[in-house]
């Protein structure tokens, strides 16, 4: 699937109409003024012989427009078609996004993606409008204006922690973008950018955008009622019900942190849930790793899906539309770790998810490795597992599971066996799972391996991928949520009765998937005490 030239006339529309459904899918650059901005800038709408649109902002950078510094088009959640499509240019996208051209260079991207360098300039070229470096530069100004906005780090940090290799072209790389030096960027952010909480040393705090309406508070309740103890922590509120598949837990989530290893050493984050987004907190070892880091978030809660798009074609069903309704803005939960993604898919096949966490968290008391003490923080309190202890552990390399995964887990050993085959595999480099590949070559590589079916690959095509057409029409829990909305529950029937809700299938599962949950007990109705006698009711 490839793109669509830009519609000239939709997005003088949206553009006219500051649709902000569309920042971050296209920018308008103005001839006149020689800014680019987001189609819902507040600015006047310029006149249409004065606008070119482009799909990238790096399209605008190398065309010689700057950012607008009134709608701040670097702020926005990236275009959804970075997911929803599996040509060449969006997996670059989502490649550039994970930091790849920082940490390999344009010759580790085009290796990845299977082209020469030249091959794929062109391609980027004709699809996107710029090249791989232009591509990763844009990435790199988005992260660096973010950070000198939201946190109070010094300006060299803010440099490296972009991505950027020097001061010197961290401020020609910003006076270029924005037109200005990022010191005066910074003292000409808008205060409601502004991070106004202290930030302990060391420590980064950002607000990361989403398209809305946002289910952010189920998105971690997902991810908490799978939470293991060590590797992440929760802190809940109160109230009752988690909307997330659990099987037990009360109260909404207000904090979700974890353990992740990146690039350069390890880091801990923690997310809250806001209107529009989630405020993420994070401690690393190295600041290079940031940009990393935010991607992966971006994609762990699927921050730059189109919500409006999935949900308008869900509803069109009659039997999804109550669901969609009641929890409008669901998204695919996503994954940090590929390794440990395929760890959970084979270790939660055809057990329940209380079971599956129980067996993941053995693996890593077993294998995992401490993380650093400058890393750790206090204890949640609560009375689950991922409630009472702190964040202290890292997930077992692919090495170590390899070795010794077999002796650390328990069920059968054709199983066992299969995930240490899957590890050796990853760790000898002959298995590579990235998002810059195609789900039939992801999916197929993992099926290559003995003991690793369909189910598998694509639960972790769905998680690492974030693939938004994956329906498990084999998965109990999904066959159970259909019946719970009046689908059909059988796998063949299933799949005919939902092939029209094609390509966003995910989110149709993960609506499933919440309605075969168990549903909290309603509370009492109080009782009326009875009137005294004689009194009139």
């Amino acid at each position: 699937m490839t793109a669509a030239p830009l519609d000239f006339a939709m997005c003088l529309s949206a553009v006219s109409g500051r649709d902000t459904r569309f920042d971050g899918q296209f920018f308008t650059a103005v001839r006149s003024t020689g800014i680019y901005c987001r189609p819902s800038c507040p600015a006047r709408t310029p006149k249409p012989s004065n606008c070119t649109f482009y799909r990238t902002s790096a399209a605008a950078h190398s065309a010689g427009y700057r950012a607008c510094r009134r709608c701040l088009p670097e702020a926005v959640p990236g275009s959804p078609e970075w997911n929803l499509r599996e040509d060449t240019a969006a997996r670059a996208m989502r490649l550039i996004a994970d930091g790849v051209v920082d940490r390999e260079g344009v010759a580790g991207l085009s290796l990845r993606l299977g082209y020469s360098e030249r091959q794929l300039g062109r391609i980027l070229t004709d699809e996107l409008g710029a090249g791989a470096l232009q591509l990763a530069r844009a990435q790199r100004a988005q992260n660096a204006r973010q950070l000198l906005v939201a946190t109070p780090m010094a300006v060299s940090d803010v440099a490296f922690a972009a991505g950027f290799s020097s001061i010197r072209q961290f401020n020609d790389t910003m006076g270029e973008v924005f037109g200005l030096t990022p010191t005066a960027l910074r003292g000409a952010a808008r205060v409601a950018e502004r991070d106004s909480g202290a930030v302990a040393a060391g420590v980064i705090s950002v607000r990361l955008a989403a398209r809305e309406p946002f289910d952010g508070a189920g998105a971690l309740n997902w991810l908490a009622a799978r939470a293991v103890a060590g590797l992440e922590s929760v802190r809940r509120g109160a109230g009752v019900g988690d909307g997330g598949g659990s099987d037990g837990g009360n109260g909404a989530v207000q904090e979700y942190s974890r353990a992740v290893r990146l690039d350069g050493g390890a880091a801990v984050l923690t997310l809250r849930p806001e209107p529009g987004g989630v405020a993420l907190t994070a401690r690393l070892e190295h600041l290079q790793d940031l940009p990393a880091l935010l991607a992966r978030v971006r994609r762990l809660l699927d921050l730059d899906a189109d919500p409006e798009a999935v949900d308008r074609a869900l509803a069109a069903h009659p039997l999804v539309a109550p669901s969609v309704a009641a929890s409008p803005g669901i998204r695919i939960p996503g994954s940090l770790d590929a390794t440990e993604m395929l760890t959970r898919a084979v270790l939660g096949q055809q057990v329940s998810v209380a079971a599956a966490r129980t067996a993941v968290e053995r693996v890593v008391e077993a294998l995992g490795e401490p993380l650093p003490a400058a890393l750790r923080g206090p204890a949640p309190l609560g009375t689950a597992p991922s409630e009472r202890r702190p964040v202290d552990t890292l997930f077992p390399t692919a090495q170590a599971l390899s070795a010794s995964v077999v002796a650390a887990t328990t069920g059968p050993a054709a199983r066992r066996e299969a995930l240490a085959r899957a590890a050796e595999a990853i760790a000898d480099g002959t298995l590579l799972l990235d998002v810059g590949q195609t789900r039939e070559d992801f999916t197929a590589a993992l099926e290559a391996l003995p003991g690793i079916g369909s189910w598998t690959s694509n639960y972790v095509a769905l998680r690492v991928l974030g693939s938004p057409n994956v329906l498990l029409t084999g998965d109990s829990a999904v066959r159970a949520g259909a019946k719970a909305l009046g689908l059909p529950s059988e796998a063949r029937e299933l799949a005919a009765e939902v092939a029209q809700l094609a390509p966003w299938r995910s989110y149709l599962m993960m609506h499933l998937w919440r309605a075969s949950a168990p549903q909290p007990a309603p509370a009492p109705k109080p009782v009326p005490a009875p009137a005294p006698q004689g009194e009139s009711r």
